[in-house]
């Protein structure tokens, strides 16, 4: 099967919704509680109750319809921060001082087993910055503006329920899979959109991230400041697995600059990042160059005031593997001009080749920390066969060397969690739960260190069924608990019941990213 397959179960992952009362097949994603709902889950999340036995989640209605992409969806409105009520003074002046040795600058080295405190918080923090890409993302097949974003930029954090954050939205991020020739990310004849001269706000775009950069506040307390670039993951489900091949392309065949001919990365991921459509106003710039452009923007802004910067990318499964060539990318084109560069990837894949590896470690010096379930299969490919676990670097770089394709090698630092450890997960043979990002991030509040046991830190169990069945029904959660009140209906002043419409501008591309393309020295021509 060709690599494509992978960009085109993206493109099929939006929602099919049936209408049938059967039990969901996979965890979905709906619109965000509002009101007195959203501050008592808020509540909920930062006093809990007890740190070993969870409340009863109430609910009006424990059905939920079938729908297919990824596991996440579901996991809405992830912990308002890392910092919890038993995180003190103290802890928050250690990240400003540590925060390169938190950044990666020693590769964690000392820091995983028994995992410290201050390094836990960020890893859930900024799985959170990585959630908030599923919360926000709108999967209605019935509205017009599917595939975007539900949130204006502007108070995206408060919206997805993360008040605390810390950071501000600077650009929406979107992808196209036009490049395969492939279908739209959308259903073109239920989104139309008559107040709009009947037409999507894209036909071929989807909402696939953010650049975000850290306010005053949250830079004095991280002791730098921070931009971070999150990535969407759009296919999680076991066909994923089997549709992902081992073709290999030169990155610099891709468009990424890389004076290497041997590095090559997997195709589809590539793909993705670097597909642009000229006919799409969101999508005239590809992932990549709108990305590039807002680091440099941002990093030169806050460079000329004299502070420190960081850049930090994040993302979770298909998020993770555009994180890992988003990294790279940013290193070699040298938009962070000099400041560190580092990944926190959740339950992502392998990437590339043994020299797409060396590059990203050793000649560029972006750092990588790789937070998996042992469990979990969907970071075990591509080179299912091929990989750093089955066969010596020697024997690998041999192989490559052939032209036989299909070697790969997982780059960074793993930290690998079990959820076989946590009191308050059940065995279950849905492997969906075992990749969800709510789950992971369950582990990493629970983890201590291999054979230490599990002690959760304070973070509501309750949000890992959000989209799954994950919880022991002894906790009394119900499973996929989390939807809007009414699925998002309201009602009109003459009594029917409506989706309402969004009364607002999808965010477009700045003025300015062709100005920081080119001085990156990218030909960006639209």
């Amino acid at each position: 099967m060709a690599a494509a397959s992978v960009i085109s179960s993206s493109c099929r992952s939006l929602p099919i919704i049936s209408h049938r009362r059967s039990a969901p097949p996979i965890s979905f994603q709906q619109q965000p509680p509002t009101g007195a709902a959203l501050k008592e889950l808020q509540r909920r999340r930062r006093h809990p109750s007890s740190r070993h036995v969870v409340a009863s989640v109430a609910t009006t209605d424990r059905w939920a319809p079938s729908v297919t992409g990824d596991t996440d969806r579901g996991s809405q409105h992830a912990e308002t921060s890392g910092r919890r009520s038993d995180d003190d003074d103290g802890q928050h002046q250690q990240l400003a001082a540590r925060w390169r040795e938190i950044h990666g600058s020693n590769n964690w080295e000392g820091l995983l087993d028994p995992i410290d405190d201050v390094l836990r918080a960020e890893l859930i923090r900024y799985g959170e910055l990585a959630q908030a890409t599923y919360d926000s993302f709108d999967y209605d097949r019935f509205s017009p503006y599917c595939g975007s974003c539900r949130f204006p930029a502007k108070t995206f954090f408060p919206d997805a329920g993360l008040d605390g954050a810390g950071y501000d939205v600077t650009r929406y991020l979107y992808a196209t899979c036009n490049e395969l020739k492939l279908p739209s990310f959308a259903n073109r004849r239920k989104h139309r959109n008559p107040g709009a001269g009947d037409k999507l706000w894209s036909e071929s775009g989807t909402f696939i991230g953010y650049v975000a950069v850290s306010t005053d506040e949250e830079t004095a307390r991280i002791g730098r400041r921070d931009i971070a670039v999150a990535w969407r993951g759009t296919i999680t489900r076991l066909e994923w697995v089997a549709d992902l091949t081992a073709n290999q392309r030169r990155l610099s065949d891709m468009g990424i600059p890389c004076p290497d001919p041997r590095v090559k990365v997997e195709m589809g991921f590539a793909e993705l990042y670097t597909g642009k459509d000229a006919e799409c106003k969101f999508c005239r710039y590809s992932a990549r160059e709108q990305a590039l452009a807002e680091v440099r923007k941002l990093v030169e802004l806050y460079h000329s005031k004299g502070e420190e910067v960081s850049v930090t990318v994040t993302g979770h499964s298909l998020g993770s593997a555009l994180a890992m060539l988003n990294a790279f990318d940013i290193a070699e084109t040298g938009a962070n001009a000099n400041a560190p560069v580092c990944v926190f990837s959740f339950a992502g894949p392998r990437v590339g080749n043994l020299d797409f590896k060396r590059r990203f470690e050793t000649e560029l010096g972006v750092r990588a920390l790789r937070v998996v379930n042992v469990h979990d299969r969907v970071p075990t490919v591509p080179g299912a066969f091929f990989n750093e676990k089955a066969f010596p670097e020697a024997v690998l770089r041999a192989v490559d060397g052939l032209g036989v394709g299909g070697v790969y090698a997982h780059l960074g630092v793993p930290l690998a969690l079990d959820h076989e450890a946590s009191p308050f997960l059940k065995r279950t043979m849905d492997i969906s739960c075992y990749h969800n990002l709510e789950a992971h991030l369950h582990l990493l509040d629970g983890f201590r260190g291999a054979g230490e046991g599990f002690e959760p830190r304070g973070r509501d169990p309750a949000l890992v069924n959000k989209s799954a069945d994950f919880l022991r029904d002894d906790h009394m959660v119900p499973p996929v608990w989390y939807q809007a009140e009414n699925k998002g209906m309201v009602r009109t002043e003459d009594g029917r019941w409506v989706l309402p419409p969004r009364h607002r501008d999808i965010d477009q591309h700045p003025e300015d990213t062709e100005h920081h393309l080119k001085q990156l020295g990218l030909n960006a021509s639209t």
